[in-house]
């Protein structure tokens, strides 16, 4: 489904990405895992056009995207849940939902708002609640359905839980795993390593802005050393 191919990222003229490659198949979650500061943020941000790549490419079902406008590539199928959320403040969680829903790709079984609020229940009872009074926790819920109800086919998020209470983050995980079970494409970035080997059928470790580890998840569960090399604190 997506293809990153050796892509270059720069900012301004300091180099950021170097020759990064991987991949995510129909229906599966693949993790980019590394230390703060190490490009995956900077790599999610190349897909999404957001901060364009010199060199490489980068093919979503078919279409070369690394060339495109941020919201072609969303078009196209690509959903974002961006670190720090970035949901409408003095917009209604409804109004949040509502504002950018659409089923451009014809899916048959597109996420709808009664969808969506079965995966996160505790959003029904905040619809007439502005965003600006969510908790943190909630604002990122809030985040993923806003994505999920643009029906993309590949769901990218960017610090999954993040600083979230043991609760919450408990409660995002359950939802993204029911998406799994859906058969929903996932790309996910995320320090709780425990619960991506929970989801994630695939991982990416970076480390100064390169993929220096791929493997299944049973490899990584097996390799202490590289988890310590490279993810270790």
């Amino acid at each position: 489904m997506l293809a990153v191919a050796g892509i270059e990222t720069f900012y301004g003229p300091s180099q950021a990405l170097f020759g990064v490659s991987f991949e995510v198949q129909e229906g599966e979650v693949v993790t980019l895992l590394g230390r703060n500061g190490m490009g995956k943020s900077t790599t999610v941000r190349s897909i999404m056009g957001l901060t364009p790549v010199r060199a490489g490419r980068i093919v979503f079902d078919g279409t070369e995207i690394h060339r495109l406008p941020s919201h072609a590539i969303a078009r196209l199928g690509i959903g974002l849940v961006p670190e720090g959320r970035q949901i409408f403040p003095n917009l209604t969680v409804y109004e949040n939902m509502v504002a950018t829903a659409a089923n451009r790709l014809k899916s048959a079984a597109p996420y709808t708002l009664d969808r969506v609020l079965a995966i996160f229940p505790r959003l029904a009872d905040r619809l007439d609640h502005y965003g600006n009074q969510l908790s943190g926790g909630e604002q990122q819920m809030l985040a993923v359905v806003r994505a999920l109800m643009t029906n993309p086919r590949l769901l990218i998020l960017d610090e999954a839980t993040e600083g979230l209470a043991p609760l919450i983050r408990r409660e995002i995980w359950q939802g993204l795993t029911q998406l799994k079970a859906n058969g929903h494409a996932i790309l996910v970035i995320d320090k709780n390593l425990d619960a991506l080997m929970q989801i994630a059928d695939r991982h990416c470790i970076m480390q100064k802005g390169r993929v220096v580890w791929q493997g299944r998840t049973d490899e990584l569960a097996a390799d202490e050393a590289v988890k310590a090399r490279y993810l270790g604190v």
